[in-house]
């Protein structure tokens, strides 16, 4: 199996090293695509400077499904993965996609969380608490839904063709979307504990655990957006979303109640929540009409051929590298047949 490793990467230039460290010691036959978002970390030198990864693709936009996209785009394998700059794949990583693919079209594996500190210990066993050894399921209208890891994942060229890769719309729960849609089509996710990787968990930097209103906004947005896309209006997915909400406004408020967060960030928290769900189920309605196909996917690979800025890809300079040693030993070949 000829195996493309995408690693999506936005300002996170010594977690990718670390990454790409990785993929050198365990998967090294994996050809490696790096697609780099507007960093400004010199993240760029520091890819260009390594021999261990094929391409690299510079884009502008800072979604990681247009990164995911553009890096899907440009993978040769018969099999592509996804691994987020962050994630570190572990031994048996490799055999595990193989083992995983020969059964089903789509196979992802368990992330676990790298506490940076022991101060963080407890948050990464809170983070780590789902077995390891099954994924996430749902039953959504009357479908079997099984998530997978969008970091950790990897897929048949024909499951990614099929799905036409990631909506772009979204900035957060493009695996999950891709998820109801393989479900759609009758796409099995296998899952393989060995497929491990680690995870280092960022420092938290709001008081209600590193997540901004803004961000609470598309995250609603995003729900909103993929459960109206994909199923339309039906009373199990007002139900879904509206308990999703009520949930976390109660966790929220007892933030409050505890003096970790206070009533005017918990008020512009709910507006923001308000406001995604209410963009996020009409953009949901519009893009169900707009792609009435299996793949549900409106904003997809297909739809675009702009995303990379620039493009470095060592595979042309080895395929020139080849052409030229042919070439000498051609030439070569001449002049012994004419002495």
């Amino acid at each position: 199996m000829d195996l493309s490793v995408v690693v999506p990467t936005l300002n996170g230039r010594d977690r990718l090293a670390a990454c790409l460290d990785a993929l050198a010691a365990n998967a090294p036959d994996a050809e490696v695509i790096v697609v780099n978002g507007p960093s400004a970390d010199g993240t760029t030198g520091m890819v260009r400077d390594r021999d261990d990864v094929d391409v690299l693709v510079e884009i502008s936009d800072r979604t990681v499904n247009v990164a995911r996209n553009a890096g899907i785009e440009v993978a040769t394998g018969d099999a592509v993965a996804l691994v987020d700059y962050d994630n570190r794949i572990e031994p048996g990583w490799r055999d595990a996609v193989a083992d995983g693919l020969d059964a089903a079209p789509v196979v992802s594996g368990p992330v676990t969380p790298i506490p940076p500190s022991e101060a963080d210990a407890d948050r990464a066993a809170d983070a780590a608490v789902d077995d390891p050894s099954e994924p996430e399921r749902n039953r959504i209208a009357g479908r079997d839904v099984t998530y997978f890891e969008g970091g950790n994942v990897a897929f048949r060229p024909e499951a990614l063709r099929d799905l036409d890769g990631f909506d772009e719309y979204l900035r957060v729960g493009g695996a999950r979307d891709a998820a109801h849609r393989l479900a759609r089509m009758d796409r099995e996710v296998a899952w393989r504990p060995e497929m491990a990787a680690r995870k280092e968990l960022p420092t938290p930097t709001a008081a209600d655990g590193g997540r901004s209103a803004h961000e609470w906004g598309w995250k609603y947005r995003g729900l909103a957006y993929r459960l109206l896309k994909n199923y339309g209006v039906r009373p199990t997915v007002l139900f879904r979303t509206g308990s999703h909400a009520v949930g976390d406004a109660v966790g929220a408020a007892r933030d409050v109640v505890r003096g970790e967060s206070t009533p005017s960030r918990w008020a512009a928290t709910g507006r923001d929540v308000i406001v995604g769900l209410t963009r996020g189920a009409s953009d949901g309605i519009v893009a169900r009409r707009r792609d009435r196909s299996p793949a549900k996917n409106p904003n997809g690979v297909s739809t675009r051929a702009d995303r990379a800025v620039a493009k470095y890809d060592r595979r042309g300079e080895a395929g020139r590298d080849e052409d030229a040693a042919a070439g000498d030993a051609v030439d070569a070949a001449g002049a012994t047949d004419a002495e």
